[in-house]
């Protein structure tokens, strides 16, 4: 089993090469605008979580996720070709409602200031 570390960079070499895939190989409109949030990969190198958001917000997120899942096939192969693991771990699409709520605590935060 790798260590954590090692868990770590296979990750963060996974997510820099995902973008790339996505900005320069994949022309689905559905994939526009998005960006990575974080990877994380399991212990076994079986699955990678990949979190993705986009700049609009939930209302996309069905029409991120079925793009991606459409397309996980070639990302999961051109992946395989780019980062030397022994075997490619599957990927699972996440959307990640961290921007969201970052958002959402601003704005109360932000009431609470004009409220003094």
């Amino acid at each position: 089993m790798p260590s954590g570390t090692r868990l770590q960079r296979i990750a963060d070499r996974i997510r820099q090469e995902l973008s790339e895939i996505l900005i320069r190989e994949i022309s689905d409109p559905r994939l526009k605008q998005i960006y990575l949030t974080d990877v994380k990969v399991d212990k076994e190198l079986a699955y990678a979580d990949v979190y993705v958001s986009a700049v609009e917000g939930v209302s996309r997120s069905k029409d991120v996720l079925a793009g991606l899942e459409s397309a996980s096939g070639f990302v999961r192969r051109t992946l395989a070709a780019r980062v030397d693991l022994r075997a490619f771990p599957r990927l699972r699409f996440h959307w990640d409602m961290t921007p969201e709520n970052a958002d959402h605590i601003e704005k109360i935060l932000a009431e609470l200031r004009e409220k003094k």
